[in-house]
């Protein structure tokens, strides 16, 4: 009787791997990340400085550093990404200024987004335990802009939030949980303050 006392192969699983599952993680861990996060934001500021005098060029780097770009969507510099493949864009989508996507955790923004200058999405979660948040543990969930939502300025989405279709989130407001589609929602914590109906069209597109 032959006995073979190979140990099976152990995977070792990176920390983007980590990451991208939706798992705790290391963020000061793992060259990978450093490498992403430092090309990805190298790439955003070649897009500032390209835009005013070739804005075809600072395009076709947007949309190159992105996991998707729908036909139509636009943006304006400066732009702050941590992980460019982790953002997808849908057709006729307009970012404004001073656009933060931070952390890895996947960020889907519809067709027809308006969204305000300076907003910030938010995909990580650092640990609660103060001895596991200084060895850098973190998590990340994923954001869902759904089709025809505005954004206004300074507008913050925390993680793991969806915002409805057709919603409009109020400028300043800090959107903590999800937001149903068809309402306004305003305030830190953002609340629905109403629906959005049939007397909110005025006529212009009769003009």
């Amino acid at each position: 009787m032959v006995t073979d006392n190979k140990m099976p192969p152990v995977l070792v699983r990176s920390e983007y791997d980590k990451m991208v599952a939706g798992e705790w993680y290391r963020y000061r861990s793992g060259p990978e990340l450093a490498e992403l996060t430092t090309s990805t934001q190298r790439t955003c500021r070649q897009i500032t400085a390209l835009y005013d005098d070739d804005q075809a060029a600072a395009h076709a780097l947007f949309v190159g550093m992105l996991a998707s770009v729908g036909d139509g969507a636009d943006f304006r510099p400066p732009l702050y990404l941590d992980y460019g493949s982790r953002l997808r864009v849908g057709a006729n989508t307009f970012i404004n200024a001073d656009f933060l996507a931070l952390g890895g955790g996947e960020i889907t923004i519809g067709a027809n987004v308006l969204v305000g200058p300076s907003a910030r999405f938010y995909t990580p979660s650092h640990a609660v335990d103060v001895v596991e948040r200084r060895a850098g543990y973190e998590r990340v969930s994923p954001i869902v802009i759904e089709d025809d939502v505005w954004l206004g300025g300074n507008v913050v989405v925390c993680p793991g939030v969806t915002i409805g279709a057709g919603s409009i989130i109020g400028a300043g407001s800090v959107v903590t949980r999800d937001v149903p589609p068809g309402v306004i929602a305003v305030g830190n914590p953002a609340r629905v303050v109403r629906a959005i109906g049939p007397d909110d069209r005025v006529g212009l597109d009769m003009l």
